[in-house]
C-alpha cells in the first residue's frame, strides 16, 4: 500500500502564491506517476497536473497552465504544486494521487479512475 499526506494549503489573497506538498510513504516503488486534483462542493473532481517519478515529464490542465508547476523530490518521495497568480476560482480541496501504471509516449492520466492511491486533501482558499 501507499500512503499520501498533503500539507501546505491555506488562505491567501488573489495574486499570491502557495505551495502544497504531498509526502508518499509505504511501497512507493510501485508507483510511477503522481497527480494533483481539486474539488469544490457540488462539482466533480478536476484534474490539475501530473508528473512521472523517473523523467519529470509534466502535464497540466489548461486552467492552470503557466501559473502552476508540479515538481518532485525523489529523495523525499514528495511532490509539490507551486501555485502562483492565484485566483478565487482556484479555491478548492486539493488532492494528491499516485498511479502504478507508467506513462508511455505522450499519454498522461487526467482521470481520477486512472490513479490508485489518494491523499486526504488540503484546503486552498483564495480571497478576492
Amino acid at each position: 500500500q501507499v500512503q499520501l499526506v498533503e500539507s501546505g494549503g491555506g488562505l491567501v489573497q488573489a495574486g499570491n502564491s502557495l505551495r502544497p506538498s504531498c509526502a508518499a510513504s509505504g511501497r512507493t516503488f510501485i508507483t510511477h506517476a503522481m497527480g494533483w486534483f481539486r474539488q469544490v462542493p457540488g462539482k466533480e473532481r478536476e484534474f490539475v497536473a501530473t508528473i512521472n517519478w523517473s523523467r519529470s515529464c509534466t502535464y497540466y490542465a489548461d486552467s492552470v497552465k503557466g501559473r502552476f508547476t508540479i515538481s518532485r523530490d525523489n529523495s523525499k518521495d514528495t511532490v509539490y504544486l507551486q501555485m502562483t497568480s492565484l485566483k478565487p476560482e482556484d479555491t478548492a480541496v486539493y488532492y494528491c494521487a499516485a498511479r502504478q501504471t507508467a506513462y508511455s509516449g505522450t499519454y498522461y492520466a487526467t482521470g481520477g479512475k486512472e490513479y490508485d492511491y489518494w491523499g486526504q486533501g488540503t484546503q486552498v482558499t483564495v480571497s478576492s
